[in-house]
């Protein structure tokens, strides 16, 4: 059957074999090497060629020039900007992905296919439409917006309201990451530790985190670099201050719409450059977990 990998052990019935294992595919060479090329074909044009123009046109008019786009004074407080809303959302996302997949995984309640449904909200929910759902609760017409207007409390076209959107739109990464790698773990360790006398702090910090720990900074490592690149939700809220409320994106979009390449592709570069080490760090996470993985099971 094509497609399908078959092994013959040594000691099976049938004519002798010269090595332990004889594994074949029934697909010619040709289809394989074309398959290949295909892949690495449709690779490289959608993601290596925009990946190496991005770099070619930041630094087309010298290092200087780059450098000056990375330090001018919008596109630094855009970055200080986003690193401020990372520093904020992912913790938040941190404390409330352990939270729903300690309850998921560990209790029984009701509505719990209502919280996991819930959790998967910003998966089908534009991001536009969320920064609209927070210009609606706290706008100047919104629901709350006469009441912070009068305690002289700004939401919308602020830093609390990009930061809720942020956080909307990423919640989901961590909770997404320890759900299944904690059902699938069971609860047997932490019953074994209720019944040597722990309690529940202490059963979460000397057996419950240490088994979840490559899950959790896997996404904790998703939900930052979604968290720097997030668009349409901040655009939303955000107002497009030049200065103040102005993340790393939204930057990009002004200083291109006025004809500045240098300067936007410069910052695009700095985003490409967080997406690098995102992968690299997070290739490293998975070879970490699959190698514990491995030794658990021998």
């Amino acid at each position: 059957m094509a497609g399908y990998v078959t092994t013959v052990p040594k000691n099976a019935s049938g004519p002798k074999l010269h090595k332990s294992t004889i594994t074949h595919t029934t697909e010619p060479r040709l289809v394989r090497v074309l398959l290949i090329t295909i892949a690495l074909l449709f690779l490289g044009f959608l993601l290596i060629l925009p990946l190496v123009s991005i770099f070619a046109e930041a630094f087309r008019k010298g290092v200087e020039v780059y450098m000056a786009a990375l330090v001018e004074t919008d596109a630094a407080a855009a970055i200080r900007l986003t690193l401020t809303v990372a520093a904020i959302a992912v913790p938040a996302n941190l404390i409330f992905g352990i939270a729903a997949a300690w309850a998921i995984t560990k209790f029984r309640f009701k509505g719990k296919n209502v919280l996991i449904t819930l959790i998967d909200l910003p998966y089908a929910v534009s991001p536009v439409i969320a920064g609209l759902i927070y210009v609606l609760l706290f706008g100047a017409h919104g629901w709350f917006g006469p009441w912070l207007a009068a305690h002289d409390i700004k939401v919308i076209f602020a830093l609390p309201g990009i930061v809720l959107a942020t956080i909307f739109v990423t919640f989901p990464f961590v909770a997404r990451e320890l759900i299944p790698l904690m059902q699938a773990q069971g609860t047997q360790e932490e019953e074994a530790a209720v019944t040597l006398g722990a309690k529940g702090w202490r059963i979460f910090w000397r057996v419950t985190l240490p088994n979840i720990k490559w899950g959790l900074l896997y996404g904790v490592i998703l939900c930052n670099a979604r968290a720097m690149g997030e668009f349409g939700a901040v655009s939303v809220v955000s107002g497009h201050i030049r200065g103040s409320t102005n993340t790393v994106p939204l930057h990009i979009q002004i200083v291109y719409n006025e004809y500045n390449f240098a300067g936007a592709f410069a910052m695009a570069s700095l985003l490409v450059l967080l997406a690098v080490v995102t992968l690299v760090v997070k290739s490293i996470v998975e070879w970490k977990f699959q190698d514990r993985h491995s030794r658990e099971k021998e």
